[in-house]
């Protein structure tokens, strides 16, 4: 069983940086395609940022190229998402998936950043 925990989640200003980290236990994060999504009051959970599995490829949305940065350590089993120059927009849960022949989600961390 694939299981997520997400931590790094915070209140920050405008402008300011902050680090999520996805820790994934019940399998090797090697053979995973890892996402980051995020889901703010009354929308619907939108992609983030994606890295494959051997970290070769990395995707983003639109609204955070040049601000955020997806990375994957596979020794600590471990994603990371790296949010610089934070915007009171990007306020949202954001939830760690993980696909390999399935898709597993975490239980997601709060980011709030203030105006």
């Amino acid at each position: 069983q694939v299981q997520l925990a997400e931590s790094g989640g915070g209140l920050v200003q405008s402008g300011g940086t902050l680090r999520l980290a996805c820790v994934v236990s019940g399998s090797p994060i090697s053979i995973l395609a890892m996402h980051w999504y995020r889901q703010s009051q009354g929308k619907e959970r939108e992609m983030v940022a994606y890295i494959s599995s051997n970290g070769g490829s990395t995707n983003y949305a639109d609204s955070v190229k040049g601000r955020f940065r997806i990375s994957r350590d596979n020794v600590k089993n471990t994603v990371y998402l790296l949010m610089d120059n934070l915007k009171p927009e990007d306020t949202a849960v954001y939830y760690c998936k993980a696909t390999y022949f399935g898709t597993y989600w975490g239980q997601g961390t709060q980011v709030t950043v203030s105006s």
